[in-house]
């Protein structure tokens, strides 16, 4: 008898184990990696075949074993590489087996997923055409299949042929007719003209460097810190070459999706065997570029988080572009990095790995600096270009000198310089929407969102939304606290700058970028190829606008409310204000004209904001580091978040404070490491739809020994726990 392991795809932690099915005559093909339909209580679900063997005893279970049902696909879905990575991130993050074997799927179900098929017309390789007496329609139909070495059936009535032309050739021998599958893809047009490039000293030394890694084929880290503009992407690109070169694939990961069109521009410029993958693209989309890369078809894959996991094999480079964002950071179950994922892929693989970045994150500068990586530095522009002029705008002065507007006078004034001569800018303002707090100024009270607690965010259309939930309210007249009319529209999003911005600058064309605005697949897209070609002056939007973008017109920078994010309770807010600042000015100047920018800001003595304006990461890095190490902080430790849940706030915090004085008993008190946890404090959404949360922060000089506390006391297994490990926020 044939029996399968098989990995139920159940989003409960409870259900860790893999469960036994018989395998049916029927069935006998399955291997390790189908995707299979099975019985499950009462229901039919589906479920991943993790491994099948034969047993001679069928005596030796203690229960009746049922039959998988069918298959879902029509070959295995994942590949030896994929079930040993999707095993060891249920490891690592502590999560069940299937929630990270969904990772490698295209849509959050199993489905079988639709394929496409067009009948295609091509020439016999031995028709005998003398004996054959074509008609004028059909030599018309010759001769372009002739031309054109092919035809698509679909194409006949726009040549005005009858299928039954077609038919008769067939019938003949003289044309054949195949089913050929259609892969739907998106960027099948995005074209580009290769541009030569002389490499900088800087460039050859890092493409050097790298490449005794790659033909070493062993596993390596690399952190190529380069100033915008240096030239990354073509260092990129030339280590690309040599990867293919060398047999080998490259997977090219980029923190958003509106950057993504760009890199998949300039690497289709020196490949034609580019796949990409993210989100916004259909799931059949996604299957078809799977179905690409499984085949052997693809050798560069281009995309969001999402691109790690797919069916590419004999990985030789993987390329983690702008590698300090947040957004590599997973938000839901399971809460992984693609940063830590993407390096531990690479050792897998036996493959380099280069972390780039103009403001690295400092867990990586720190681990450059012990040796851990290899640092590689590019600190000039390409044609040595000067880094832009930098101005930092204190905007209480210009609340004394009576401007209340949200752009300050110098902003108003380079923006007409820039417009008069014919010039173009980006304004960044990281905040959607028109007002982000709705106040009644009589008690204080602030609108919220009913789901979450947090504050709603007031937009043009005359709706509050919940950035988190997406839900909709409709504004207060009178303040349901203590019946006040009084209610106060506060703060500046982009949808209240672009009014500000048609009132100072009537004549500029103006385009908004966030995620209002970029609906689609391409949303990002069109906007930045309309920029990009001068149909508009200003680009504005929120941080979507500041990363990768290299726009030769742009020669102006305005960063708005540039020390907001230091208002966030979050030990990397200054890193983040850091980051901000320095990636946004890097968008001016990068061709043959200086850019100047413009920095807003209260806190204009804030070391973030001082440093961010004189684009000098390292002494950024030497001011944090130490405010980092006194309260034991990254990259001193690495951080676990407990997020504890129950309909009772009191049981909730009584269970978290359990948990808490157990792991200073078993943990803090017996570890050689050092080891700290603090809390129970609420979260930041402290009441999520009726469900209280509390936090527990745990750091930790040696994750084992947490991990080894969470599994002693099954706390991995309980759906009342969310475990997030490397968290990005600790509230």
């Amino acid at each position: 008898m044939t029996i399968a392991e098989v990995c139920v795809n159940v989003t409960t932690n409870s259900i860790r184990q893999n469960f036994t099915y018989r395998v049916p005559d029927c069935l006998k093909f399955l291997t390790a990696g189908w995707r299979v339909l099975i019985p499950f209580g009462r229901q039919k679900i589906d479920g991943f075949v993790m491994g099948v063997h034969d047993v001679d005893d069928a005596t030796k279970f203690d229960f009746a074993l049922k039959d998988i049902s069918d298959v879902v696909d029509d070959e295995p879905w994942f590949t030896p590489a994929m079930l040993s990575a999707a095993r060891w991130l249920a490891e690592f993050y502590l999560c069940p087996l299937s929630q990270t074997m969904r990772l490698f799927m295209p849509g959050q179900r199993v489905k079988k997923i639709s394929s496409r098929f067009e009948r295609v017309l091509t020439l016999a390789a031995d028709f005998d055409a003398e004996n054959f007496k074509a008609r004028p329609a059909q030599l018309k139909l010759l001769r372009l299949i002739t031309e054109r070495g092919e035809l698509p059936a679909t194409e006949l009535r726009a040549h005005r042929i009858l299928s039954v032309t077609a038919k008769k050739l067939i019938d003949a021998g003289i044309v054949k007719a195949e089913q050929r599958r259609v892969l739907r893809d998106s960027y099948s047009q995005v074209e580009s003209v290769p541009r030569s490039f002389d490499l900088t000293d800087e460039q050859r030394a890092a493409i050097a460097a790298v490449e005794k890694s790659l033909t070493a084929r062993r596993f390596r880290g690399f952190l190529l810190h380069g100033v915008t503009g240096s030239g990354k992407t073509q260092v990129y690109i030339e280590l690309a070459k040599t990867t293919r070169q060398l047999g080998r694939c490259v997977i090219v990961l980029v923190p958003e999706i509106a950057l993504t069109s760009q890199a998949v521009i300039n690497f289709k410029a020196h490949f034609a065997d580019v796949a990409v993958i993210h989100s916004r693209l259909s799931v059949e989309e996604r299957s078809d570029a799977f179905y690409r890369i499984r085949n052997g078809e693809v050798g560069i894959v281009i995309g969001a988080r999402s691109a790690l996991f797919t069916p590419v094999d004999n990985i030789g480079l993987i390329i983690v572009d702008e590698e300090q964002d947040a957004s590599y950071k997973q938000d839901n179950t399971p809460r992984y990095h693609a940063r830590t994922v993407a390096e531990e892929f690479a050792k897998f693989h036996e493959a380099t790995i280069i972390f780039g970045s103009a403001t690295p994150s400092l867990e990586n500068f720190y681990r450059a600096k012990q040796g851990e990586l290899t640092l590689l530095k590019m600190p000039r522009r390409v044609l040595n270009n000067p880094l832009p002029e930098v101005e930092c705008v204190d905007m209480r002065a210009e609340l004394k000198a009576g401007n209340k507007t949200v752009l300050s006078r110098a902003l108003v004034e380079l923006l007409r310089e820039t417009l008069a001569a014919n010039q173009q800018a980006i304004l960044l303002l990281n905040r959607r929407g028109w007002s982000t707090v709705v106040m009644c100024r009589n008690c204080g009270e602030v609108a919220k969102c009913p789901d979450c607690g947090l504050p709603m965010t007031y937009h043009a259309d005359g709706k509050l939304l919940c950035h988190r939930c997406e839900v909709e309210a409709e504004p207060p007249k009178v303040c349901p606290s203590c019946g006040s009319r009084h209610i106060k529209f506060l703060g500046t999003g982009t949808e209240k700058l672009e009014r500000a911005l048609k009132t100072a600058l009537p004549a500029a064309k103006i385009i908004r970028m966030d995620r209002d605005s970029t609906g689609g697949k391409f949303g990002h897209k069109k906007i930045l190829d309309a920029f990009a070609a001068h149909e508009y002056d200003i680009l504005f939007g929120t941080q979507m606008v500041a990363k990768g973008h290299d726009i030769s017109g742009v020669t102006a920078v305005g960063v708005l409310s540039a020390d907001a994010a230091l208002s966030f309770a979050n030990f990397r807010a200054a890193e983040m204000c850091f980051e901000l600042i320095t990636q946004a000015a890097g968008r001016a100047g990068r061709a043959d004209l200086p850019g100047k920018v413009i920095v807003q800001a209260y806190n204009v003595d804030a070391a973030a904001i001082r440093y961010g304006c004189a684009q000098d990461y390292e002494k950024f890095y030497a001011s944090e580091l130490p405010l980092r190490e006194a309260v034991f902080f990254p990259p001193f430790c690495r951080l676990v978040k407990l997020i504890v849940t129950n309909t009772d706030a009191a049981e909730a915090k009584a269970s978290a404070k359990k948990i808490r004085n157990d792991f200073r008993a078993e943990v803090v008190k017996k570890s050689i490491s050092r080891q700290e946890i603090f809390g129970p404090i609420a979260a930041a959404i402290a009441n999520l739809r009726g469900v209280y949360r509390f936090v527990l922060l745990i750091k930790s000089a040696d994750l084992s020994d947490v991990r080894k506390f969470l599994r002693a006391h099954d706390l991995h297994k309980r759906d009342d726990i969310w475990i997030d490990i490397d968290p990005t926020t600790t509230d």
